[in-house]
């Protein structure tokens, strides 16, 4: 925001400046217009003034001259205003306020910026007359200062005859012009810097207020996914207490009762204390088993040695044996492609469709497909039960399970539709491409 304002500061001032160099410009040349509008009427006036005596005179008529040049002399105007003769070699006839320039030829006079003067004045009485512009000293101050001349001829007495006036107060007016602008445009970037000064204050208190609101919602949530993960883990560790209890436990009991018959038979030299022994060992084998099932619920080990469809294809078999309900599963050989995280939370994911499914969809067919595409991996979990909305008031609502998916997809970025009605629940899980392991990488993950 800053960036923009600054740019529109300076395209505002620049196009400012530019349309009041335009504006000064006009009102130079319009002051400048009317300064030599004034020059011919001073020069007309002389003229009239001295014109009956030029008109009878003969070119070599010095009375005349004379009585000309004292006419001219005379009319003086102003504290710098007079009219000047210069003959055509270039000699100082007339002038009343500066009489040091009188009968000295001033042919190849400059001023200090090297502009020809009297050389010039001469040239246009020649031509009949024209404006000449130049520095030249003001007889109220000995300073130079820019002036502007009108210069006509005498043709028969080849006299260069005419006035000037300086510019003192046209380039005073210019620059109270241009002082007012750069006031205007000092105004407007002052205002500009008020507003976005303002504007930024605005935006850092609100950002200042979403931030800490930001803030507070991140810590309910954060203080609220700690509880739950506390929570979930108590769930784990309850479940695995109760299977160890309702399995294992009950398996050893059995293995120690049927090992302390064999132990009493033993004793007493009864033949059949080897077949307590052998109850003791299909029990031990019992047991074992079992906690082979829970280690694999815990963390399977063949997600970590033969990939993820080998994984979720024995997690449905397993369910399928387990509850009756048939289950499809199909898949795309991967070829490990899966980072671990992604194999994870599918794997996961599919643990907890399932046990939705089992405990509350009453379905009596489950379909998996599992497959990668150009977008990444798509897992589909589909059955045929009674859907989510007739098991909201279930003892176990579904709704934590549902969550955790949706946690475990939202950290690898990925996406987690669930689809319901009373004909059965669809649910996709979609893992974006940045999780999919290059084709060497992947061989170092099987290996």
């Amino acid at each position: 925001m800053l960036l923009a304002v600054a740019a529109i500061s300076v395209l505002v001032a620049q196009q400012s400046r530019l349309l009041a160099e335009r504006e000064i410009a006009a009102l130079e040349a319009q002051l400048i217009e009317a300064k030599k509008a004034e020059l011919r009427n001073y020069v007309t006036l002389a003229r009239a003034a001295f014109y009956s005596v030029y008109a009878a005179a003969t070119p070599s008529d010095h009375k005349a001259q004379t009585r000309v040049t004292q006419i001219l002399a005379a009319m003086t105007y102003g504290t710098d205003g007079y009219f000047y003769v210069y003959d055509y070699e270039g000699t100082n006839l007339v002038a009343p306020l500066q009489t040091e320039l009188i009968t000295r030829n001033w042919q190849g006079l400059t001023d200090s910026e090297g502009t020809l003067v009297v050389d010039r004045l001469i040239e246009q009485a020649r031509k009949g007359g024209g404006y000449h512009t130049y520095l030249w000293k003001k007889p109220s101050t000995g300073k130079e200062a820019l002036m502007i001349s009108y210069t006509g001829g005498l043709q028969d007495w080849r006299w260069a005859v005419g006035t000037g006036v300086f510019l003192d107060d046209v380039l005073a007016s210019v620059a109270a012009a241009r002082a007012q602008t750069e006031a205007r445009i000092r105004t407007t970037f002052l205002w500009i810097a008020v507003i976005t000064l303002g504007a930024v204050m605005l935006v850092f208190l609100s950002g200042l207020a979403l931030n800490i609101r930001e803030r507070r919602l991140a810590d309910n949530k954060l203080k609220a996914l700690t509880q739950r993960i506390f929570d979930t883990q108590e769930e784990e560790r309850g479940r695995v207490a109760r299977e160890l209890h309702d399995s294992i436990s009950q398996l050893l009991v059995g293995i120690r009762y049927a090992l302390e018959l064999a132990k009493r038979r033993l004793s007493t030299g009864d033949p059949n204390a080897v077949e307590s022994v052998e109850k003791g060992i299909v029990g031990l084998n019992g047991a074992i088993q079992e906690v082979r099932r829970i280690s694999r619920d815990l963390r399977p080990g063949l997600l970590d040695d033969l990939g993820l469809g080998p994984a979720i294809q024995a997690l449905t078999e397993s369910f399928a044996a387990r509850t009756g309900i048939a289950v499809e599963f199909e898949t795309v050989v991967f070829r490990n492609r899966l980072d671990q995280e992604a194999k994870i939370a599918l794997y996961r994911i599919a643990q907890e469709a399932l046990t939705n499914i089992e405990r509350h969809a009453g379905a009596s067919r489950v379909t998996v497909n599992l497959r990668g595409h150009r977008r990444g991996a798509l897992m589909r979990i589909e059955d045929d039960g009674i859907g989510l909305s007739e098991v909201a008031g279930a003892p176990e609502s579904p709704g934590m399970g549902l969550r955790n998916m949706a946690e475990r997809i939202e950290q690898l970025d990925g996406t987690l539709r669930v689809m319901s009605s009373r004909s059965g629940t669809l649910i996709e899980a979609e893992i974006p491409l940045s999780h999919m392991l290059p084709p060497e990488n992947a061989q170092k993950a099987s290996a």
